[in-house]
């Protein structure tokens, strides 16, 4: 019945490939998994086990010890995917008693993280700061004296391509005392000196309670990290059942995250990325897009599924592929097409595109 019902309302999801065609679809924004080669030469593929089991290694002890330093926080615990991060912390950090107020349009990951937890949830209007104070302090009368808020948000977010108003929660949070917990799964790489996000960007490093980093994405590879304390990682070991019950990543990959890194032309490749997001904002007409100007990913909200396989149909007579992005993964009234820039698209590709995007009305 449920299978019937999604496809008679044309949001029925299907595995697709595409090969060949023109990629504004993917996360790989900077292009690093297209030329990074991988190191085969291990003779032990497997890691065998969880890490608390056979499973740790040099190569891991080695990986988060680089990614603290590079990401200039006191340690990093690495998990399998941002999804299992962000389940592994919000499931076992906020207690029972304790109260997450999370921004509306925050990743997925994270909600099925706190609904795991005891902590209760709340969510807040997307990017609106009043609606968090108004919220917190309504709440935070009825907490106990032990009780701790968390706050959570993405600092650039994957479904609207906007960009988070970081230090006016920093601020916010030293006046209402909750702890900001920041997934950045698409910033870093993408921002800050050396790829190290937004939050390292505006200098807020020590102002933040926890980050959650992937490395799939503008890093080109696999797997995800928690970077905070040092104490925040053991409680992770002990408490968090996703990384004590997980099989490990194999040796190899713990070097292969630190080689996509620490890509000698990241800088040039952010720059690249940079130029091309601009020649998209000069090339797309004015309120056609709501994104931030810096921002990689750009959603394009159309109302009817009829609009969005015509274009979709148009873009592929140009060999573009893009899939749509639709309910349940965003709200009715955020449906639309998800186009992420990259910094291998050329002007050409750009140019193409904007080219059937432009027979859009602008609401």
């Amino acid at each position: 019945m449920l299978l019937a019902k999604r496809k008679m309302e044309g949001n029925f999801r299907q595995l697709t490939f595409h090969e060949g065609t023109i990629d504004f679809l993917s996360n790989d924004y900077l292009g690093v998994s297209k030329e990074a080669v991988l190191n085969s030469s291990f003779s032990n593929q497997g890691s065998t086990g969880s890490r608390l089991l056979s499973g740790n290694s040099s190569n891991a002890l080695i990986c988060e010890h680089f990614i603290a330093s590079h990401f200039n926080v006191e340690a990093a615990l690495v998990f399998n995917s941002g999804y299992n991060a962000n389940i592994g912390f919000f499931s076992c950090v906020p207690l029972r008693g304790d109260v997450i107020f999370y921004d509306e349009c925050i990743h997925v990951s994270v909600k099925d993280g706190f609904r795991l937890s005891f902590a209760d949830a709340f969510s807040f209007k997307h990017n609106d700061l009043e609606d968090l104070e108004h919220k917190i302090k309504r709440i935070s009368v009825k907490l106990h004296s032990s009780a701790s808020i968390y706050v959570a948000v993405e600092s650039l977010y994957s479904m609207t391509g906007d960009i988070s108003p970081l230090k006016n929660l920093v601020s916010l949070s030293q006046s209402l005392s909750y702890k900001l917990i920041v997934d950045e799964a698409h910033s870093v790489g993408v921002f800050g000196d050396n790829g190290t996000g937004l939050v390292a960007e505006l200098g807020l490093v020590d102002a933040v309670f926890a980050r959650i980093i992937t490395f799939g994405k503008a890093f080109g590879f696999h797997g995800a990290a928690v970077l905070g304390s040092k104490e925040l990682m053991e409680y992770l070991i002990n408490f968090s059942r996703p990384f004590i019950y997980t099989t490990a990543l194999p040796p190899k990959d713990f070097d292969t995250i630190v080689s996509m890194i620490v890509t000698n032309d990241l800088s040039s490749r952010q720059k690249l990325l940079q130029e091309k997001i601009d020649w998209f904002n000069t090339k797309i007409p004015n309120g056609l897009v709501n994104s931030d100007v810096r921002s990689p990913i750009k959603m394009l909200q159309i109302d009817s599924l009829d609009a969005i396989d015509l274009l979709l149909e148009q873009l592929m007579a140009v060999n573009i592929f893009i899939k749509p992005i639709l309910y349940p993964t965003v709200p009715l009234k955020q449906q639309g097409l998800r186009i992420c820039l990259h910094s291998f698209n050329t002007l050409d590709e750009i140019s193409a595109l904007c080219s059937v995007l432009s027979s859009l009305k602008v609401k």
